[in-house]
C-alpha cells in the first residue's frame, strides 16, 4: 500500500466508538472468507465476493481511497508472494499457501487486519509450521502493548519468536499506526530492541503484522502488477495482521470476530 505516512486531529472517543464497530465489522467478514475459501476458486472470484460483503456489512472499500489505484478490494497473496497481492484470474489449488490482507473504511476511521491459511487446510508441515509461528509472534507483539510501553517492546518480542521459530524475517514491510489515514506514525516493525522507540499512550491505534518466510527475507515487487511482492529466492511468505487499540488497562484486539 501507499507508504506515507501522516498524522491527522482524531476525536478519541468518535475514534474508539467508529474503529470497535469497523474492527468487529472486518474481523467477522475475515472469519467468513476463511470458510469461503476453497480450491478452484480465482483471486478476482474472490476480491468480488470481498467487495460486496464489504458493502453489505455497511462499510466501504479501504483501497478504492488509496493515492496509487489498487486493482482490488483485498490483497491476496500465493505461496511465494508476501504481501500487497493484486487479485488474479490464477485458480487455488489444494495445498496452496493464500495470504489476505484487508482494510475497510467504516464511519471515516480505518481497520486492518491479515491472516494466512492453507487451501483445503492440507499442506506442507513446514507451511504450517510457519503459520503457527508467525501468528505466534503477533500475539507476543501484542501481548506488550500497555500505556508506557515502546515500539521496541513490540519489534523485539515479534523478532524473537520468529528467529525462535527459524524464519526469515521481513524487515521492509512494517506494521503502522491506523485511524483517519490508513497508515499512520507510528512505524512498527516487526524488530527491535526493548525500550526504544515511540512511547505508547491511551488511544493510540496500531497494527501489529509481522511478515515472515520459510527462505530468506530479501524480495521485490513484481512488475507485471505493479503491487505483487514476491520472494526472492521463491520460497513461501507469510503474514497475519490485527488492529490493536491501547487501553488504560493493557490492549484491546479491535478486528476479532464475535
Amino acid at each position: 500500500m501507499n507508504k506515507k505516512f501522516v498524522q491527522t486531529s482524531e476525536n478519541l472517543e468518535e475514534k474508539i466508538v467508529a474503529m470497535r464497530k469497523g474492527g468487529k465489522i472486518l474481523g467477522n467478514l475475515l472469519r467468513d472468507l476463511k470458510a469461503y475459501v476453497q480450491a478452484s476458486m480465482t483471486g478476482k472470484e474472490i476480491d468480488a465476493w470481498v467487495r460486496s460483503e464489504i458493502e453489505k456489512r455497511g462499510a466501504k472499500v479501504a483501497y478504492d481511497y488509496l493515492e496509487e489505484d489498487f486493482p482490488g478490494a483485498i490483497c491476496i497473496s500465493v505461496n511465494d508472494e508476501l504481501v500487497h497481492g493484486a487479485p488474479t484470474d490464477e485458480v487455488l489449488e489444494d495445498g496452496d499457501k493464500v495470504s489476505f490482507d484487508l482494510d475497510i473504511l467504516y464511519d471515516g476511521y480505518y481497520v486492518d487486519s491479515a491472516f494466512t491459511m492453507i487451501v483445503g487446510g492440507k499442506g506442507s508441515p513446514a507451511v504450517k509450521q510457519m503459520i503457527a509461528t508467525t501468528e505466534k509472534a503477533m500475539w507476543a507483539g501484542i501481548d506488550t502493548v500497555r500505556a508506557g510501553a515502546k515500539i521496541g517492546d513490540i519489534g523485539y518480542a515479534v523478532e524473537k519468536v520468529l528467529r525462535a521459530g527459524k524464519l526469515g524475517v521481513i524487515e521492509n514491510y512494517i506494521g503502522h499506526g491506523i485511524g483517519k489515514e490508513m497508515h499512520m506514525k507510528p512505524d512498527v516493525p516487526n524488530y527491535g530492541a526493548r525500550g526504544h522507540g515511540y512511547t505508547l499512550k491511551v488511544g493510540d491505534t496500531i497494527c501489529i503484522e509481522p511478515m515472515s518466510c520459510l527462505g530468506k527475507p530479501a524480495n521485490y515487487v513484481d512488475k507485471s502488477s505493479n503491487w505483487t511482492v514476491k520472494m526472492k529466492d521463491g520460497s513461501i511468505g507469510c503474514h497475519c495482521e490485527h488492529t490493536i487499540l491501547v487501553t488504560e488497562d493493557g490492549c484491546e484486539v479491535l478486528t476479532l470476530p464475535d
